[in-house]
């Protein structure tokens, strides 16, 4: 069994951070369904709003299945979890043929589902023998697959399949449906898939160390998060009415902004409590 090697104290209890991850990425992103009953496009905000709080808690979990000595292992937890999380999704958005409300939960079953599998599979069968394993991919697929939900729901306004496929583009004038004029179509799952892994394997890959301190990892996941949301939002342009593409742009922008200063005083803050520390020293070196 692997030897589990605390990256920092104190903090928010996991548990808590789960609770609250899951809970507030599935509100924000039934918000986004009011698009539909509204007949607007401008609570589609709502979506990246669930993305960024999916990767704060996904941030934590990759915090804890890394703390078992996977030091390279951040940007695969990374991959895996968008790569399982996308096919979840995937299927998750074909449940609203059935009701539109599926789409979020079933998005989170069939992730968990698949994330245990693939957890019991690396622990198990390729003996890596991490007691969270199984948990932890778990975990992460979900928050993968409520990643992509959430920014494909941003770019496109919605999270009905039959939505994400259907496209249009202009022939001499006239309107005609385009399914590679798409989100899915278009290849834009691709980008958002990109976008989503690099937002949760950078903080804790970019803020371990011996003094990783949980309030600056997880603000740097926010920041990670708000500039993924930056992007979504111009990429909605080619999906979303210019008012809706606005209203996401300056709300990413400002959490962006927010998170960006607030991560530079924390990482002031913990470099000036190194500032006289002695180097470490290694075992069996000089004394």
């Amino acid at each position: 069994m692997s030897v589990k090697i605390e990256a920092s104290e104190g903090g928010m209890d996991h548990n808590v951070m789960l609770g609250i991850g899951l809970v507030g990425a599935l509100v924000c992103i039934y918000l986004v369904y009011l698009n539909t009953l509204m007949s607007v496009e401008v609570f589609a905000f709502f979506g990246g709003i669930a993305a960024i709080i999916a990767l704060w808690w996904g941030t934590d979990s990759i915090k804890n299945l890394c703390s078992y000595g996977l030091g390279t292992g951040v940007p695969s937890a990374g991959m895996i979890a968008l790569g399982s999380g996308v096919v979840a999704m995937l299927f998750a958005t074909k449940l609203a043929g059935i009701s539109p409300l599926l789409v979020p939960v079933g998005c989170v079953v069939i992730a968990a589902i698949l994330g245990a599998i693939l957890g019991f599979i690396s622990d198990k069968v390729l003996n890596m023998n991490i007691p969270v394993m199984t948990r932890m991919i778990a975990e992460l697929t979900v928050v993968g697959s409520l990643t992509m939900l959430g920014f494909t729901a941003m770019v496109a306004g919605t999270f009905s399949f039959g939505d994400l496929i259907t496209g249009a583009t202009s022939v001499f004038g006239v309107e005609i449906a385009s399914y590679a004029s798409s989100v899915i179509g278009g290849c834009v799952l691709a980008t958002i898939f990109m976008l989503g892994a690099i937002a949760i394997q950078h903080p804790f890959n970019a803020c371990l160390g011996p003094n990783e301190s949980w309030d600056r990892t997880q603000m740097c996941a926010i920041e990670c998060g708000s500039l993924s949301m930056i992007v979504i939002a111009i990429m909605s342009l080619a999906f979303l009415s210019l008012s809706a593409v606005v209203i996401s742009f300056v709300i990413a922008i400002i959490l962006w902004g927010w998170s960006y200063s607030e991560l530079i005083k924390l990482s002031k803050r913990d470099a000036f409590a190194w500032l006289d520390s002695q180097p470490i020293r290694e075992v069996g070196g000089e004394q």
